[in-house]
C-alpha cells in the first residue's frame, strides 16, 4: 500500500520526528511504500524519490510564524485579516496535499500531530479540508493536545477559539485517532465521543544501544572528568517540565565527589533562558560546579560532527558511559527517555510524572526509584546510592527491566497497534 505521511518537521530529536521515523521504519517491514510530506528536512537531505517539501507547512514559514504570533499574542489584530491569511495559506498548502496524494497515488493518510496541536493553523485546516473531501482513509497520530498546553493555544480572538475547538484534533468520519497515553484515549471519548488507539512510544529493541565502544571509550576526558568517576546521565532538553532541578539535588544530598550529573541537551526550547538560569543558579548555591556538566555541545543524537573536527557523540554514547538514569520530569506526553534507558539496560530514576507515568508504564512492573512530586526523601536517596554503588544489582534491575521492555515497547508492539490502526481507518473509510 502507497502511505501518505503529512509533517511539519522531520529530522529532528523532538519526540514527534523520532516516533515518526520508527512508524515509518515499521511500515516499511509491513511491505507498504511510505511517501513523506514536510515543511522541514531537519539535519539530513531529503530523498525526492520519496519525499516532497512544502515550505508553507515549516513551523517556521513566514505565513505560519506570521498567524502563529497575531492569533495567540496580540489582541489588537485585525481579526478579518487573520481568517483572511488562515484562508489564503491554508488553501495553498491543501492544494499541494491533494496534488501529492494523487501524484504519488497514496492509498492511506497518516497525519504527524499536525492536525491535533494548532502550533501550524494552515497546515491543520488544509489536512482537514484534504481529509474530508477526498475520503481517503486517515490515522490521526495524535501526541499532544491544544487543551494540555495551558494558554499556549488560547486566542484573545473568540473567532480563532471557535475554529480551534471545531479543527483539531481533526475529527473526519474516515479517520481514526493514534494516541500515546491513556489519559489521550480517555480524553477523546469523554470530549468528543471519539475512539482511539492507545500507541506507546516505541524502540528497536533488536537493535543494539547503549554499547561501549572505541569511540566512546574516552568520553569522560571530553566532558572533563575520570574514568573512575560515577555518571548520573540526565538525557533531556532544559525546559523546566524535566525537573532537572530534582537531578541536581540528588547530587548534593549523595555528597560524593566521585558521582558527576551530565545534562546531555540544550535550553534552546526554554523561554529567555529562565529555568537554565535558575539551575545554574541552584549549582552556585549548593557548590556543585565541580560535579554538574551541561555537555549538549558534545552530543548530538546521531552523533553527528559540527563540521569543524569537533569530536561529538550520540545519545547511545551518552547511555553507554550512564551509571544511572535521572528523569524526574512532572509531566509527559509518554517518555522517550524513559523507553531509551530501558533498551540500554541502564537503572533509571524516576518522578511519578502526571499523566502517564504509573498508569502506562510504572504499572507494566519496571523496576525503578520512583519519587513523587519531586521530594527526594531519605529512603529514595539511599535506594538510589545502593544501585549506584552497586553494579551487580544495577545489571539484576536493568536486565529485567530490558526484558520486560521488549514485551511491551518493541518494533512487535508497534507492528501491531499499526495493523489496528490500517484496519479500522479503512473500514471508517468503507475501502
Amino acid at each position: 500500500m502507497n502511505i501518505g505521511i503529512i509533517i511539519g518537521r522531520i529530522g529532528g530529536v523532538d519526540g514527534v520526528a523520532l516516533e515518526t521515523e520508527k512508524w515509518i521504519d515499521v511500515l516499511k517491514l509491513m511491505g507498504h511504500r511510505i511517501f513523506t510530506l514536510s515543511g522541514q528536512f531537519q539535519e539530513r537531505p531529503m530523498d525526492p524519490a520519496t519525499e516532497t517539501l512544502v515550505p508553507e507547512m515549516s513551523f517556521f514559514s513566514p505565513e505560519s510564524f506570521w498567524s502563529q504570533k497575531k492569533a495567540f499574542f496580540y489582541p489588537e489584530t485585525n481579526q478579518e485579516e487573520l481568517i483572511e491569511h488562515l484562508n489564503l495559506y491554508s488553501k495553498v498548502i491543501y492544494k499541494k496535499i491533494v496534488y501529492w496524494i494523487q501524484e504519488r497515488k497514496i492509498e492511506l493518510l497518516i497525519s504527524e500531530n499536525a492536525t491535533a496541536l494548532p502550533s501550524h493553523l494552515e497546515m491543520g485546516m488544509a489536512i482537514n479540508k484534504a481529509v474530508h473531501k477526498t475520503g481517503i482513509p486517515t490515522i490521526t497520530h495524535d501526541h499532544d493536545f491544544a487543551w494540555e498546553r495551558g494558554d499556549r493555544y488560547l486566542s484573545p480572538h473568540k473567532e480563532i477559539n471557535d475554529f480551534i475547538s471545531e479543527i483539531f484534533p481533526l475529527r473526519a468520519p474516515n479517520s481514526v485517532h493514534a494516541v500515546i497515553n491513556t489519559h489521550a484515549v480517555n480524553t477523546l471519548k469523554e470530549r468528543f465521543g471519539r475512539e482511539a488507539v492507545n500507541v506507546p512510544n516505541v524502540m528497536n529493541f533488536d537493535q543494539p544501544f547503549g554499547l561501549h565502544t572505541k569511540k566512546n571509550e574516552n568520553l569522560a576526558k571530553h566532558m572533563g572528568f575520570d574514568k573512575t568517576d560515577l555518571f548520573l546521565f540526565q538525557i533531556t532538553r532544559i525546559v523546566r517540565r524535566k525537573g532537572i532541578e530534582s537531578a541536581i539535588r540528588l547530587i548534593h544530598e549523595l555528597n560524593d565527589k566521585k558521582i558527576k550529573l551530565i545534562i546531555t541537551g540544550n535550553y534552546a526550547d526554554d523561554a529567555g533562558s529562565a529555568y537554565y538560569n535558575e539551575l545554574v543558579n541552584l549549582i552556585h548555591e549548593l557548590k556543585l560546579g565541580e560535579q554538574v556538566s551541561f555537555a549538549y555541545h558534545l552530543f548530538h543524537n546521531k552523533g553527528l560532527s559540527n563540521g569543524d573536527g569537533e569530536v561529538r557523540f550520540s545519545l547511545s554514547d551518552a547511555y553507554a558511559k550512564a551509571t544511572a538514569c535521572t528523569y524526574f520530569s512532572t509531566y509527559e506526553g509518554f517518555g522517550n527517555a524513559f523507553v531509551e534507558a530501558v533498551l540500554a539496560k541502564r537503572p533509571i530514576f524516576v518522578n511519578n510524572y502526571e499523566p502517564v507515568y504509573l498508569p502506562d508504564i510504572g504499572s507494566k512492573g519496571f523496576k525503578t526509584i520512583m519519587i513523587e512530586n519531586g521530594e527526594l526523601t531519605g529512603k529514595a536517596v539511599s535506594a538510589m546510592a545502593e544501585i549506584i554503588y552497586n553494579p551487580t544489582l544495577a545489571t539484576e534491575i536493568s536486565d529485567y527491566n530490558f526484558e520486560l521492555g521488549k514485551k511491551q515497547f518493541s518494533y512487535d508492539t508497534l507492528r501491531e497497534k499499526l495493523e489496528q490502526l490500517i484496519g479500522i481507518a479503512k473500514a471508517a473509510a468503507g475501502a
